[in-house]
């Protein structure tokens, strides 16, 4: 996100690398590249304005005089206004009402709104432990009620049923005393999208908005739209309380300038951002976790999070105590591995979050084929017999054509796959052994992709 903006930065701080403070003169260029970068990434022109504004007049003010280098300090100015300008500390949904409390869904036709409540839906159950009831209004779209109830069934929450010849509020008010006598904790109400704002669509979600007193009322914007996204959610918030925006494709666009100028221009906080098509896509907002990103510096707190969801913290046991006890690392175990991963977002999801020259060290890989030869190497392992699996050395080369076939790959990829695996095999025993750098010297090689 913000690749261009990040770059300039850089580009700067080597510049003033060599001063012995900032001044009027060698800050003036600094602005200049910071401004362009902004504009470039589809920054609202005020919100450009009085970030630059408030940036020069920090540089230049007694706070950073004197302090660390002035590329050093130059950044920690930046950081500081990126995180303000993007709300300043995270936004939680506030759900602190007499259940259900009741989230409305705004937005325009294709900004991802519906995926998003069911994104929603997950995130609220996994991570609030909240029951979750979702009803859709959208009696416009023919699709749209078919798509809430399969995303909500994927997310394991409850979905209640509407049809097209009903009127949104009639809709709306049944879902809520479904949602009372049965003891649902949430509600979520995906609204009727256009393809542009009209005021059909305005007089009907302020009616719904009216009916229900929803605690929470959240825009969802396209992160991809850039300025018009902005434009979209100031138009929305003259008509509608908002208590929050939902960024969504966030990880698809190198310019994001949305996130930078939703939270000025309408004056909600950003709450969530949607990454991915899968339903775990969907992160809470942290304006200084962004900043950090936004400069290069990495997430490194949200990935240890992620970590922290994502692990089968029984299997994680299991195998600690399997590799304790002496027994070897096997097949099974590297499926495993391969699988928690995954559940993480993958290489690229992964590679997000880490500092810049951790990603620069990984420019050179094809992240979408890497994951593919992850998928591959799955597949590899499961058309192995659960012997096979406990113990490779069975694996000869008759086995190998036969894994091959059922796997759908010749039979050199199954070499790779075994040749891995024995890496990856002698780094748990150095593991075992308490050797922490043999092992991080045995993992050269070992992502596949071609990275090293």
């Amino acid at each position: 996100m913000l690749e261009n903006l990040s770059q300039r930065l850089s580009k700067v701080v080597k510049t003033l690398r060599g001063e012995a403070r900032l001044t009027e003169a060698n800050t003036q260029e600094m602005l200049r590249e910071i401004r362009v970068a902004l504009l470039e990434a589809d920054v609202a022109l005020p919100v450009v304005r009085d970030l630059v504004a408030r940036i020069k007049e920090k540089a230049l003010g007694q706070e950073v005089v004197g302090s660390l280098t002035p590329g050093q300090a130059l950044v920690g100015v930046v950081h500081r206004e990126l995180t303000a300008i993007m709300g300043g500390q995270a936004a939680e949904l506030d759900l602190s009402v007499r259940p259900p409390a009741i989230v409305l869904m705004a937005g325009l036709q294709g900004a991802g709104k519906t995926t998003t409540v069911g994104k929603l839906a997950k995130w609220l159950k996994e991570n609030k432990k909240k029951k979750v009831l979702t009803v859709s209004c959208d009696v416009y779209r023919p699709a749209a009620i078919e798509q809430l109830r399969t995303v909500t069934g994927q997310a394991g929450a409850d979905f209640f049923p509407s049809t097209a010849d009903q009127k949104p509020v009639d809709i709306a008010n049944a879902a809520l005393q479904w949602a009372r006598t049965h003891y649902h904790d949430v509600l979520l109400v995906d609204t009727a999208g256009r393809l542009a704002i009209d005021e059909q669509m305005m007089r009907e979600i302020a009616e719904l908005h009216r009916q229900l007193q929803p605690s929470e009322t959240l825009f969802v914007v396209d992160a991809m739209q850039g300025q018009d996204a902005v434009n979209t959610a100031k138009a929305f918030r003259e008509v509608l309380p908002l208590t929050g925006v939902v960024l969504t494709k966030l990880d698809g666009d190198s310019r994001g300038g949305a996130a930078l100028s939703v939270k000025a221009v309408t004056g909600a906080p950003i709450k969530f951002a949607g990454v991915g098509e899968k339903l775990t896509g969907l992160e809470a907002f942290h304006p200084e976790r962004m900043a950090n990103r936004i400069l290069g510096m990495g997430d490194i707190v949200s990935l240890v999070e992620e970590a922290h969801k994502a692990v089968d913290q029984e299997e994680a046991q299991k195998l600690a105590a399997k590799l304790k006890a002496g027994n070897r690392f096997d097949l099974n175990d590297f499926a495993g591995q391969l699988g928690q991963m995954s559940r993480m977002g993958g290489l690229s999801g992964l590679l997000d979050k880490l500092p810049a020259q951790f990603q620069q060290a990984a420019a050179g890989a094809d992240m979408s084929k890497a994951e593919k030869q992850v998928k591959r190497m799955q597949a590899i392992i499961y058309s192995m017999t659960p012997g096979e699996r406990a113990r490779p050395e069975l694996i000869k080369a008759s086995r190998k054509r036969r894994i091959a076939t059922g796997a759908g790959v010749p039979v050199q990829e199954v070499n790779r796959l075994l040749s891995q695996f024995d890496q990856m095999q002698s780094m748990m025993k150095k593991m075992q052994k308490g050797g922490l750098a043999k092992m991080m010297r045995g993992m050269k090689g070992m992502l596949p992709g071609g990275m090293r």
